[in-house]
C-alpha cells in the first residue's frame, strides 16, 4: 500500500474552524438560536486550551439537527460548503495535497468534525477518503446524537487505526499535519509529523519535539 498523507481540516487545511461557522450558518437560516453562539464561543476556547469534552460539544450544537431529515441537512451542508471553501482553503494546503499526489501517497482527511460536512469539504479539495464524527439516524432523520468513536485526541488514532486494519495500510513513512495541540496523539502516532499556524502555547510544548512548523496563508485577494 502507498504511504498514507494524514491531514487535520479546521485550521489546518481551511483557515477557520467549519463547526463554528456551520452553527452561525443554523442562527442566519433560523434554525438555531443565536445564543447558541456564545456557550458554542466558550466551547471553543476550552477547545484551544486542549480542555473540551468533544461529546458535550457535540451534544450541544446537533440539537439543531434533531428530527431533520437526513436529506435535508445534505442539502444545506453543500449550499454551507459551497460559501466558504473558495475563500477559506490555504494556498500551502492546495500545494502540499498535489505534492503527496505527484508522490502517489493516499490522502486522508481525519477530523472531529460532522462528517456530512468533512467529506463535502474534503471532495470539494479532491480527497476521497475521510475519518470524522459519525451522526445518529434513525428512519433517515438525525437524532441529535453521534455514533461509535469520536474522532478527536486519541480517538483519531482509534480510528485511524481500525481504518487501516481494514485497508491494509500503515503508519510506515506517513506524514501528519495538524494545527492543534489535541492532535498531538495524532502526530506523534504518524513518521513525519508537521505543524501548521501553531499558537504560542502549542508551540512551547513542541519545542523538545523539533517538528517542522509551516506557516500556512490564504491566497492573496483577486
Amino acid at each position: 500500500m502507498s504511504v498514507l498523507a494524514i491531514f487535520d481540516m479546521d485550521e489546518t487545511l481551511i483557515a477557520c474552524d467549519s463547526s463554528t461557522l456551520w452553527l452561525a450558518y443554523l442562527v442566519e437560516k433560523g434554525l438555531a438560536p443565536a445564543a447558541m453562539l456564545e456557550t458554542e464561543k466558550a466551547m471553543m476556547q476550552s477547545y484551544h486550551a486542549g480542555e473540551l469534552s468533544m461529546q458535550s460539544y457535540m451534544d450541544f450544537t446537533l440539537r439543531p439537527l434533531a428530527g431533520k431529515t437526513v436529506a435535508e441537512v445534505d442539502a444545506m451542508a453543500s449550499d454551507y460548503v459551497a460559501r466558504i471553501v473558495p475563500h477559506q482553503v490555504y494556498a500551502q494546503a492546495q500545494a502540499q495535497l498535489q505534492w503527496h499526489r505527484q508522490q502517489q501517497h493516499t490522502l486522508l482527511v481525519i477530523s472531529a468534525t460532522a462528517d456530512f460536512i468533512v467529506r463535502k469539504v474534503a471532495a470539494a479539495l479532491g480527497v476521497t477518503e475521510v475519518l470524522a464524527i459519525a451522526l445518529e439516524q434513525h428512519q433517515g432523520r438525525y437524532t441529535g446524537a453521534t455514533q461509535g468513536v469520536l474522532s478527536f485526541r486519541e480517538g483519531k488514532v482509534q480510528r485511524l487505526n481500525a481504518w487501516m486494519r481494514a485497508y491494509g495500510h500503515s503508519l510506515s513513512g506517513s506524514y501528519g499535519y495538524s494545527d492543534s495541540v489535541n492532535d498531538m496523539p495524532l502526530l506523534e502516532a504518524v513518521d513525519k509529523p508537521h505543524v501548521v499556524n501553531p499558537s504560542a502555547g502549542f508551540q512551547q510544548m513542541l519545542q523538545p519535539r523539533q517538528w517542522p512548523q509551516l506557516r500556512w496563508q490564504l491566497p492573496a485577494a483577486v
